[in-house]
């Protein structure tokens, strides 16, 4: 049965809403589309697609929710975007590309800031061509290497990978039956001799040509039939060559092909995991339980089980609901919405193989529109049998013991959170929302001063909230002015609004400043504190303890109050402790990332005009750092990939 066409206007679930709101609502085309709903502030709640927008749209506000999830998100809607498309997979498509970019509060979420790794192999696969005599060049011999990032129509990739560790196993073992090089093109440019991966059979030595451009291409092409999972087909290949070379009485090239068929065999025969006959499957298993999911996702790559990797999804309690409210029969559970959620946002940036084997039911609109989107037909078997049965088992056995971690984790850390607000008097009403904020400061004898910032909120680390900044003005190695510095730039804008009329609402101070270190680095921030005429009580210093072992930390007030030793197995103790070790690593990596750059002398050189990061990093390549680029001539600057008679020049000038 149809919604109606306009909402009345007496319905207690319109109460509240603009006319204007309501009268687009009822010009809705009958369209497949996406909507998406604003409150008053201009944050997005929610991101939703429909075969027919008008009826759906109207189902939100056509009826009365009560007091539900959805009543509490209805009764926020100020504002409403649509988008029409062509077809539902179109919307599908719009639809999780919005979720990703705009993070409604209402729809299930999967953040992963991660790119999946490949194997990457050099080169286009065409024949090379034997630079005759002389030195190999190193584009005649395909490397293989571990990769992130985007991909180039120049090389090959393999993959995806559920982890770095995958495609470092997966390299090993190449080396192992294959012996391709690993080696950077530079060190591959400047061999005379062969290095110790030659010498412990883990290469064929093509830099110093032990091996011929034919037979190493042969090489590179067998690895790719490994990694396309075409072992039978490859092993048939390599009995042919070796029974070939038999007969033509070369018995040592029969030897080495038969000794890597061995090795082959010994590789397949170790795999745990044995796919027959499909190369490339996916298996995803969902678990729900305490008000959280998790979806595990299982790899098969070339024929080779690789592992899994798990992800938590957020907001699944307010996206059931929604979906319960307004009866959707295609996806009935809150399992079949994580799943449907996790495959459409997961493979808008990944390929998706041609098989999924799942849990639960995956929609023929969604698999439509994956297809659509990588050109290949994506089949889905959610009640497989033999051994795909037990690879579905598998995923949801670690489906359920990651979720099992994690609810585990967060309740330790909840325990950890309330630990702390009790013994610092901190808001204790809404623990959800409490936030901590901690500095530290990092340097090497003064050199490249970086302070941190880092996030505690909602029981965990906020990566994407911290902040690193880089001190100038100072005297090196005082950290008390850095710490100055740091705080001031921190909250002085923060000050300022809320001195501001009519701005206080608009921005917040966390409910507890960390600072790494006593009396010194307290005194210091509640100077600042008071400068800008802020709540010193909020500081509190980290003080190592006699002989900076760890428990024996003390607490600092601004305030004047007491030193408070929490206890060596204190919950709150472990909180401080983590969140403090956390702004450490921060900065250091921070400082030391900005070391190295000052150090090889990057800053000069990109201040150069046409030097950007690509020239400048084949500049110290070829000439090993910045001394070597100073030392070098016009001619040899020139010489450089990129660099132009005219830029060599002014690269001369500017360094002299």
């Amino acid at each position: 049965m149809s919604e109606p066409d306009v909402p009345a206007p007496a319905d207690s679930s319109t109460a509240g809403h603009a006319p204007e709101l309501l009268a687009q609502v009822a010009a809705l085309p009958g369209l497949p589309g996406v909507y998406r709903y604003y409150d008053a502030a201009g944050q997005v709640l929610y991101v939703g697609k429909a075969r027919h927008l008008k009826k759906r749209v109207s189902s939100y506000f056509g009826r009365d929710h009560g007091g539900t999830r959805i009543g509490h998100m209805v009764g926020r809607i100020a504002r409403l975007e649509t988008t029409v498309v062509r077809s539902e997979a179109e919307a599908l498509i719009l639809e999780n590309n919005l979720i990703k970019q705009l993070a409604p509060r209402y729809n299930i979420l999967f953040r992963d800031d991660k790119s999946y790794p490949y194997l990457k192999i050099t080169g286009t696969g065409q024949a090379p061509r034997d630079p005759g005599e002389g030195f190999p060049p190193a584009g005649a011999y395909a490397r293989m290497a571990y990769y992130r990032g985007a991909t180039d129509k120049r090389h090959r990739y393999f993959g995806p990978y559920p982890g770095a560790w995958a495609v470092k196993e997966t390299i090993q073992l190449l080396q192992k039956v294959f012996r391709l090089r690993t080696c950077e093109d530079t060190v591959f440019a400047h061999r005379m001799r062969p290095c110790l991966l030659y010498q412990i059979k883990r290469c064929s030595g093509p830099c110093v040509r032990h091996i011929g451009v034919d037979d190493y291409a042969a090489d590179v092409a067998h690895a790719e039939q490994f990694l396309r999972g075409e072992t039978q087909e490859l092993l048939q290949v390599l009995e042919r060559r070796m029974m070939a070379h038999a007969e033509a009485l070369e018995f040592e090239q029969a030897a080495a092909i038969r000794n890597q068929m061995q090795s082959l065999s010994r590789v397949l025969h170790q795999q745990a995991v044995e796919v027959g006959s499909e190369a490339d499957v996916d298996i995803l298993a969902v678990k729900v339980q305490g008000g959280r999911a998790c979806v595990n996702l299982a790899m098969v790559r070339g024929g080779r089980h690789l592992g899994d990797r798990a992800y938590f999804p957020t907001h699944v309690e307010d996206a059931h609901a929604l979906a319960a409210e307004r009866g959707d029969a295609e996806l009935p559970t809150v399992e079949a919405q994580v799943l449907d959620a996790f495959i459409a946002q997961h493979y808008l940036g990944v390929p998706a193989p041609a098989q999924l084997i799942s849990s639960e039911p995956v929609s023929a609109a969604l698999l439509k529109a994956l297809g659509e989107q990588t050109g290949a037909r994506i089949q889905a078997t959610h009640a497989p049998r033999g051994q795909r049965r037990a690879w579905l088992e598998m995923a949801e056995q670690n489906a359920a013991l990651q979720l099992a971690r994690l609810l585990a984790e967060e309740g330790s850390q909840q325990a950890r959170t309330r630990a702390l607000a009790e013994a610092l008097d901190l808001p204790a009403d809404n623990l959800d929302e409490l936030r901590i904020e901690c500095f530290d400061i990092s340097h090497t004898a003064g050199e490249a001063t970086q302070a941190s910032c880092v996030v505690f909120q909602g029981h965990r680390m906020q990566g994407g909230e911290y902040r690193r900044y880089g001190i100038e003005g100072i005297t090196p190695g005082d950290d008390y002015a850095a710490m100055r510095q740091v705080l001031r730039r921190r909250y002085g804008k923060i000050a300022e609004a809320l001195g501001e009329q009519g701005n206080a609402a608009t921005v917040r101070m966390p409910d507890l400043v960390l600072v790494d270190g006593g009396k010194g680095q307290v005194a210091v921030a509640r100077e600042v504190f008071a400068e800008l005429a802020l709540d010193v009580s909020l500081i509190v210093g980290v003080e190592k303890g006699e002989g900076r072992k760890v428990g024996l930390e003390e607490l600092v007030f601004a305030d004047g109050r007491e030193k408070v030793w929490l206890g060596r197995d204190s919950a709150a103790l472990m909180l401080v402790a983590q969140i403090r070790d956390e702004a450490h690593r921060f900065a250091i990596t921070g400082m030391r990332a900005q070391r190295d750059r000052v150090r090889v002398g990057g800053s000069r050189i990109e201040e150069i005009p046409g030097v950007g990061p690509k020239k400048r990093a084949r500049l110290l390549q070829r000439f090993g750092g910045v001394r070597g680029v100073e030392a070098a001539s016009v001619h040899d600057l020139a010489t450089v990939e990129g660099i132009s008679r005219a830029l060599a020049e002014d690269i001369y000038r500017a360094l002299h």
